[in-house]
Order: structure tokens, then C-alpha cells, then sequence
């Protein structure tokens, strides 16, 4: 059915073309869009609508835990490449604590543990 779209058979192939419509509410405003996807999914709705649901669930739970943790959203670098420069150091900050399991709290408490304890910033270092 797609098959113009890859014509030498590189990847498993689209399978559908996915239209979801989405909106967002504040109290003071309501806001709509639709974004569109090419899916190697049959055109089956509640598998595609899983498969949106959760690389935006994926998505959410990143940017809130970036955004508590390094107050992101706060961050006004807007000069030419700023941003990404800033958020690679953010995100190595982010995944490396994971991967050391001594302190079982929040990312923003283990963040500050290692700021007080110069010995245990090489644990998660090692890790």
C-alpha cells in the first residue's frame, strides 16, 4: 500500500500513515493540534494508540524528571547551539546516578549528597 515511500525496501516498511489529534488544557486556554506518524504498524488503532501513548509517556517522564531536577524549563540559553551543549552534560547527570544504586532517593536528593561527599562522587563515576 505505501510502497512509494520506501521504494528499495530498506526498513520493515510502513505499514499506515497516523493522524492523532490532541488537546491540552489550562485554566485559562484550551489548545489543539494534530501530529502526524508513519507507522511499521498494521492499521490498528489501539496498537498504534499504545505505541503514541507510550513514547509520549516516555517523553513526559524524562522532561519532568529534567525539569525537577535541573529546573530546565527555567534555563534561558537560546544562542546557537547553547542548548544542546547544555543538555548533554544534564543528561549524562541524569542516567549515571541510575546506574550507581548505594542511595535510594530522589535524583534531586543524590544530586546533593554528591555535592557534600567528594568520596562518593567517584562511586557513581565507576559505576
Amino acid at each position: 500500500m505505501l510502497a512509494w515511500l520506501d521504494p528499495h525496501r530498506a526498513g520493515p516498511g510502513p505499514r499506515s500513515i497516523v493522524a492523532v489529534a490532541g488537546e491540552r488544557r489550562t485554566p485559562t486556554q484550551t489548545t489543539g493540534e494534530v501530529r502526524y506518524y508513519l507507522s511499521s504498524l498494521p492499521a490498528d488503532a489501539v496498537a498504534i494508540a499504545e505505541a503514541v501513548r507510550g513514547h509520549w509517556g516516555i517523553e513526559n517522564r524524562r522532561h519532568w524528571v529534567l525539569n525537577l531536577a535541573f529546573r530546565e524549563d527555567e534555563c534561558r540559553i537560546r544562542c546557537g547551539h547553547a542548548g544542546e551543549n547544555v543538555a548533554v552534560p544534564r543528561h549524562i547527570a541524569l542516567n549515571l546516578p541510575r546506574r550507581e544504586q548505594s542511595l535510594t532517593v530522589g535524583l534531586h536528593a543524590m544530586r546533593l549528597a554528591r555535592g557534600w561527599d567528594e568520596t562518593y562522587l567517584p562511586n557513581v563515576i565507576a559505576a
